[in-house]
């Protein structure tokens, strides 16, 4: 009975919150409708596209079907079984976040449309496609065992249990890393690398830079996905907005590691980005700790990447000078 009510009420706070952000969020677009008029909100709604494009990949409906298979074994008392159900999601979320970036890869090499616009198509379609598997907009996960919350992790110390969720997840990133760095020293890792810093050395080692770019993408959104499906079970539900803004901190990570970090020669770029993210929350959780409202975390980081990035370029330029 107790868990019942919790859940009820859960959900009736999330449902109240989603409709309170959603009649905020109408409010702000009518001003801004008549501040910028009709070419400026269009121009808004291009780049708000964007950042809801990593937000769609991580939301493939796989918790949906996540909670389906742990319910069945749940009823079957087979705990067993939820492992290789949540195995399986996790493979499953990363398989379809590929499919989604190749195919956003071949729209974008094989039929010659921006890489921009190549994502917004994929994008508008998958929103839909979520909405078909999930059968609903959001799905609650609070009764349900997770990565985080199952009986292994209550098997654990008490000392141990509040910091388990930061150790697992510093496990699964030094592996996903160490991945990376293991694939990105391969011959494909390679040409991988050399066609982002020069496509035109690609083409003349007589390989197809297209599969390649095809290939990163499919790569860059799996990993999205699996870090959506992580995310969802880390904070036991699911959202069909819940990743906007995602792309905000993915950049922001990799402009902060890849600037600060720069003079550290013997840190691979994949490291770089990784203390790039951490060190970016810190000084989020450090305004926070200061008392700076909530409200004010956007500002914040919009003037902490200004000044990483202005002073990346005066530093590019002492050393042009020199």
């Amino acid at each position: 009975m107790i868990r019942r009510r919790r859940l009820i009420y859960n959900t009736a706070l999330l449902t109240v919150s989603s409709l309170l952000m959603s009649c905020i969020g109408m409010a702000f677009q009518v001003w801004l409708v008549g501040r910028i008029g009709s070419a400026g909100i269009g121009l808004y709604q291009l780049v708000l596209s964007v950042t809801n494009l990593l937000a769609t990949f991580a939301i493939s409906g796989i918790r949906f079907a996540s909670t389906r298979l742990v319910s069945e074994e749940l009823g079957l008392e087979n705990p067993g079984g939820i492992r290789s159900a949540m195995r399986r999601c996790l493979g499953y979320a990363s398989f379809f976040g590929a499919a989604a970036g190749a195919i956003t890869g071949i729209i974008h090499v094989r039929f010659h449309v921006r890489d921009l616009l190549s994502g917004i198509i994929v994008m508008t379609g998958l929103y839909s496609v979520n909405l078909h598997i999930a059968g609903r907009a959001n799905v609650q996960l609070f009764s349900f065992n997770t990565l985080f919350k199952n009986t292994f992790i209550s098997g654990l110390p008490a000392a141990v249990q509040p910091y388990a969720p930061v150790i697992l997840m510093a496990l699964l990133t030094i592996l996903v890393k160490l991945l990376m760095d293991a694939y990105l020293s391969t011959r494909s890792g390679f040409l991988l690398r050399a066609t982002g810093d020069n496509p035109t050395l690609v083409a003349s080692l007589a390989k197809d830079s297209g599969k390649v770019k095809i290939l990163g993408l499919s790569i860059a959104n799996a990993l999205v996905a699996l870090s959506g499906c992580i995310m969802c079970q880390y904070q036991r539900y699911f959202d069909i907005s819940m990743g906007t803004g995602t792309l905000v901190l993915a950049v922001a990570s990799v402009i902060v590691g890849t600037q600060l970090l720069r003079g550290l020669r013997f840190l691979r770029a994949t490291t770089a980005v990784v203390l790039g993210s951490i060190l970016y929350k810190g000084c989020v959780a450090l305004a926070l700790s200061f008392g700076l409202s909530p409200f004010d975390l956007k500002l914040v980081t919009a003037a902490l990447l200004f000044v990483i990035i202005v002073a990346g370029g005066h530093r590019k330029k002492a050393k042009h000078h020199a």
